[in-house]
């Protein structure tokens, strides 16, 4: 089954076998409202693709720290092996990986989700129905599962080996993980903060797509995937879909899934596959990936947290992956699907509250934190690590972006806007063609003599 493609420019000539320039593309460019603009600057705030090891003064805390009396520091690490044994579950079978990770087959009922009292005693649940999608006449059909010849499209599975039937691969974490963050105690969350509509002053910077205002049952897109640099550990830098529902105040709840660079979370630059939740604007539930008990995996080749390969190059091969998350009208847990019908698993329904029903906002797009290193913009890249304006091959891109219906329908996104919070840092151009629908080049390399 292939679920990482590999892209070329929709204006390919399959005569030459050459690329030609992306031109002529019929793009647009959104002018939002005052009132929308205010909003979604309000919400970028508050997106959880916010490191759970950043702080505003991590030297300061690594230095306390460094500085724990005995007993303090005896404590801390007692803390931190409770915290292991709970997120680490036994494993029938162990995989060492190139990049150094241990994936663990745990058995499926064994996961961490199962540790909730909702959950206890259950299994996973049974696929559910796909959306339909609008074929060329126009009809409404059901999603086929093609099969296709499957790639490694993540390092672990490079080495051949598998997880058995009835267990699922976990990314072992590992004390080195934990130390490496600057709270041991919200190790694989955000940190708790205040919303501020001021998001320049938080350290996040976005380059995003976003659609509001109507009732949204799932979305998909295809995220170009790169390694962008980035400059020191108490940085990050990202590409997601946010699927998004609540006040924007305490009860904000979000799902999310996509690709991320982070040192501090995973203690390397490889991009990496994650996930993250919460129903309560990050204060104190949700997590990434499987390191707290929520998202429920049902996939034995899909390793949340594991490094994705290949990786897009400049002016080279490009390649992306595909992700759906939507609401299943059956039983309302919202599932994640990666690459051409691979379920990953689900969130169920009961670890929210507005999103029991519906989304009210769908975003795709960049993240990076800018910690300010040396009073100057952090050269962190976000993409590709070039502007949008370079294109096909040289910028990041999502394409074929699109929204779920109230009728379990995918259809193509309505009224498409765009925003960058530090154009001349990152920036975005949006679009729509026959080839990739609606889409969006993105990015940028963050210090620059336009972005001192």
């Amino acid at each position: 089954m292939l679920i990482l493609c590999r892209i070329r420019c929709p204006h390919f000539d399959h005569r030459i076998r050459r690329l030609k320039p992306c031109l002529n593309m019929a793009s647009y460019f959104r002018k939002t409202s005052p009132i929308i603009h205010a909003f979604v600057i309000f919400l970028l705030v508050c997106s959880s693709s916010i490191s759970p090891v950043y702080s505003s003064e991590p030297h300061n805390l690594h230095a306390r720290n460094r500085t724990f009396r005995p007993d303090k520091e005896l404590q801390k690490l007692k803390f931190i092996r409770q915290r292991l044994n709970k997120i680490n579950k036994p494993a029938v079978k162990t995989i060492q990986c190139p990049d150094g990770d241990t994936i663990d087959c745990v058995l499926s009922h064994h996961q961490p989700a199962f540790d909730l009292p909702q959950l206890k005693g259950q299994r996973p649940l049974d696929p559910p129905e796909r959306p339909r999608i609008y074929e060329r006449d126009g009809v409404m059909m059901t999603a086929e599962v093609e099969e296709e010849e499957e790639e490694h499209v993540q390092l672990w599975r490079m080495s051949g080996e598998t997880c058995p039937e009835g267990t699922i691969p976990i990314r072992r974490t590992t004390e080195q993980d934990m130390l490496r963050a600057s709270s041991v105690r919200r190790f694989g969350r955000k940190p708790r903060r205040r919303v501020r509509r001021d998001s320049t002053s938080n350290g996040h910077e976005h380059a995003v797509g976003y659609v509001s205002g109507g009732e949204y049952y799932g979305a998909k897109g295809s995220i170009n995937v790169w390694a962008p640099h980035v400059s020191n550990p108490y940085e990050f830098s990202l590409s997601q879909l946010w699927v998004i529902s609540g006040s924007f105040a305490h009860d904000l709840n979000t799902i999310e899934a996509g690709w991320q660079v982070s040192p501090e979370l995973y203690g390397d630059n490889y991009p990496r596959f994650f996930t993250y939740w919460t129903n309560d604007a990050y204060e104190a539930t949700g997590c990434y990936n499987l390191m707290c008990s929520g998202f429920v995996q049902t996939n034995n080749r899909i390793a949340i947290g594991a490094a994705i390969s290949p990786i897009s190059s400049y002016h080279g091969g490009q390649f992306d992956i595909t992700l759906l998350i939507w609401k299943d009208p059956k039983h309302g847990n919202w599932w994640l699907e990666f690459g051409s019908g691979i379920l990953v698993g689900y969130w169920p329904s009961f670890l929210f509250t507005h999103l029991r029903d519906h989304a009210t906002m769908v975003q795709f797009g960049g993240e990076i934190v800018n910690t300010r290193p040396g009073g100057s913009h952090t050269s962190t890249a976000m993409g590709s690590g070039h502007f949008a304006g370079e294109g096909f091959g040289k910028a990041s891109y999502f394409r074929n972006l699109e929204v779920v219906d109230w009728d379990n329908n995918l259809i193509p996104l309505p009224n498409l806007r765009v925003l960058a919070d530090h154009p001349n840092c990152y920036d975005i151009r949006g679009g729509v063609n026959g080839v990739w629908g609606h889409y969006f080049y993105y990015g940028g390399p963050g210090r620059s003599v336009r972005c001192p």
